[in-house]
């Protein structure tokens, strides 16, 4: 059972609209609008950073299952688009996976490990969010590792 936890604070900036910052407690990031829609344009929107979240996890995971395995693909990428669906429907995340020169064998065990990066299922199975008010300032975030700690474990899972 992993034990971490992972949280980020987000604060607005000041510098517009809806510009904010997030910090993660080893990085901070801008995240904003497109000035098409009020914002400053100056980083991602909430949803790129979902998308980007899907892609560098199934990314992630597929690199350290294939290390694991001996294989070495030579490049390998990852697209994914947002489809939003109805206000009361589920929303579609599509995932197109550039998998280089590589025996089909290694292909179709890389395409089910991208079914079985934490992201997917997290995102697959839906999650609780709860919400409380501060009584004090709230601290900085807290990387503990968790997704590394989730990857590790899902690829010794699927030896």
């Amino acid at each position: 059972m992993i034990e971490s936890e992972d949280s980020v604070l987000v604060q607005e900036t000041g510098a517009g609209r809806f510009q904010v910052r997030v910090d993660t407690g080893e990085h901070q990031l801008t995240v904003d609008e497109p000035a098409a829609f009020g914002g400053g344009s100056s980083g991602p929107n909430p949803f790129d950073l979902i998308e980007a979240a899907l892609g560098a996890c199934t990314l992630m995971t597929m690199r350290l299952y294939a290390e694991r395995k001996g294989w070495s693909p030579d490049r390998m990428s990852v697209r994914v688009t947002h489809h939003k669906g109805s206000p009361a429907g589920r929303d579609r995340f599509e995932r197109v996976l550039e998998l280089g020169d590589m025996p089909e064998e290694q292909r179709d065990r890389l395409v089910q490990i991208a079914q079985r990066c934490p992201v997917h299922l997290l995102l697959e199975r839906g999650a609780d969010v709860s919400t409380t008010v501060a009584d004090s300032a709230l601290e900085g975030g807290v990387a503990e590792g968790l997704h590394a700690q989730l990857i590790d474990a899902l690829c010794n899972e699927a030896r």
